[in-house]
């Protein structure tokens, strides 16, 4: 019966990839869905559909591109929306620091210190888990661990697509869990407590008011993850056909160990700076009431990671005798860019979509409808909540960013569902696993394109199809467990925080 369900598997998932693949370049697909976008807002803005804005009360008709706004709009803001599309800069500024480290030789004497000692069933386990609590620097997870998580796998001479999955889904599907408090919390707690005054000026909810449940949340898809990877993806995937590592590539020199410590050295150094900068209760890296959730220190992570970076390769590049002079550190650092300018292109035509997207109202008309659709089928107790969870996940295909679709359904549900008794903390956690879980199947993650990027690196022939049928296992089963976890936890009346129960009363 296994064996059967397996094949059954292995030929959807081999379906999805042929199909995928055979699609144009993501670059075209981007470019017809932008067209289609045309078309569709035109229709939609000459029947007159509108939608009230949950937050504002405020009437917003789907706008047309064919229109004399819509015409200035889309060449007004082409460079703008290219130059000020966030996930750009943040992973050229990371990849000037991790590529560097990759040219002068870091990351691999790293994987080979990381893979002789460590046990090789537990890899996937560990990359997944890595992936899962990395979310606390927020998008540089996307960024760092992904290709990581390729090479390990390709020392260990497993397939390097199937670490790279792993990554990808620890660190999007399971974007929302983590052992620790992070970014995340803080924004979502606030956009809620802001919806909740609608029920009831003194209701609030906390960054920790969904810690207990996050915390389970990451063993339980740590488990999943690893699961998958093994009996689902590296199956599929098959014997790796590319170039292999040879044994002795993965031995460290004495000079190599020489490198390491120095780097790790340079490295704690650095680090003890940033603790001395943001430990005392008077930093300017704190926030007005002296904590670091939120505070600038983490608005601020990426850079600190980057100098990370720089310093630690810099530092082993000169032990090495890799770096000789200044002018090698920005060679290296201009190679590391050229193995991205793929994704430079691609995400020119991407970054016109999601902005044209957002302006034509389209998302919102589909998350307020969305919602209303949910209502009028009336239901009750924890299937409404399960319906929600649903929900969530579908529109997260269309509206790619936690906060942006919560400022959208938050001012809905927080009040509908805590009329019923249900504490806003928990309407919070269960879209925050809906939307997590089909992160990694939306070509609207902004990410998406850079691991192409990475993948193509290890085989040509990758595709949007190949990702697709990689990921899917990983966004279904993630979502469907949570949801059982979701339930049961409900079920046994467990707090979900701190002192925090699934009703106010």
């Amino acid at each position: 019966m296994t064996s059967r369900l397996n094949n059954v598997i292995f030929k959807f998932l081999q379906f999805v990839e042929r199909v995928g693949n055979k699609f144009p370049h993501p670059f075209m697909i981007f470019l017809y869905l932008i067209l289609g976008l045309f078309v569709i807002a035109a229709i939609a803005s000459s029947l007159g559909a509108s939608v009230i804005h949950p937050g504002t009360g405020e009437e917003m008709m789907i706008k047309s591109f064919l229109s004399g706004e819509g015409i200035q709009y889309m060449f007004g803001s082409m460079i703008e929306n290219f130059t000020g599309f966030y996930p750009l800069g943040v992973v050229l500024v990371l990849i000037l620091g991790i590529g560097m480290a990759q040219k002068v030789g870091l990351l691999d004497a790293v994987m080979k210190r990381l893979i002789l000692g460590a046990p090789k069933r537990i890899v996937p386990y560990a990359v997944v888990f890595t992936g899962i609590i990395g979310n606390i620097a927020s998008d540089a997870a996307f960024v760092i661990i992904p290709p990581l998580a390729g090479m390990a796998f390709y020392a260990l001479g497993r397939h390097p697509l199937a670490g790279m999955a792993a990554g990808f889904a620890g660190g999007g599907a399971g974007f929302t869990a983590n052992i620790l408090i992070a970014g995340t919390d803080a924004l979502l707690s606030g956009i809620t407590s802001e919806a909740a005054k609608a029920v009831d000026p003194n209701l609030f909810v906390t960054s920790v008011d969904n810690w207990f449940f996050m915390v389970a949340s990451v063993f339980l898809l740590t488990f999943l993850g690893g699961f998958i990877t093994e009996r689902i993806i590296e199956p599929r995937l098959g014997e790796f056909k590319g170039n292999k590592a040879k044994e002795d590539e993965f031995v460290l020199t004495s000079i190599e160990k020489k490198g390491l410590l120095v780097s790790l050295i340079a490295t704690i150094v650095y680090i003890g700076a940033v603790l001395a900068l943001i430990l005392p209760s008077g930093s300017p890296m704190r926030n007005e009431e002296g904590g670091l959730v939120p505070s600038p220190f983490l608005s601020s992570i990426v850079p600190f990671i980057f100098i990370m970076f720089v310093i630690a390769s810099v530092s082993y590049g000169v032990a090495v005798k890799k770096i000789q002079s200044t002018s090698d550190v920005p060679k290296f650092m201009t190679e590391a860019i050229k193995d991205i300018s793929g994704y430079i292109v691609l995400v020119f035509v991407a970054a016109q979509f999601i902005a044209y997207f957002n302006w034509s109202n389209l998302g919102l008309w589909l998350g307020v409808n969305g919602a209303n659709l949910l209502q009028e089928m009336n239901l009750t107790g924890l299937p409404i909540i399960v319906g929600f969870i649903i929900l969530t996940a579908f529109l997260n295909l269309f509206i790619f960013g936690g906060a942006e679709k919560w400022l959208i359904m938050a001012p809905i549900f927080v009040p509908m569902l805590a009329m019923i008794d249900y504490n806003p903390a928990f309407v919070q956690l269960a879209y925050r696993i809906g939307d997590s879980s089909t992160n990694i199947i939306t070509p609207l993650n902004v990410y998406v394109p850079m691991l192409l990027t990475f993948m193509k690196r290890y085989d040509k022939k990758a595709g949007f199809g190949t990702l697709l049928s990689l990921m899917i296992p990983y966004s279904f089963m993630f979502l469907f467990f949570w949801i059982i976890l979701f339930v049961a936890w409900a079920l046994l009346g467990l707090p979900i925080g701190p002192g925090v129960y699934q009703t106010l009363n």
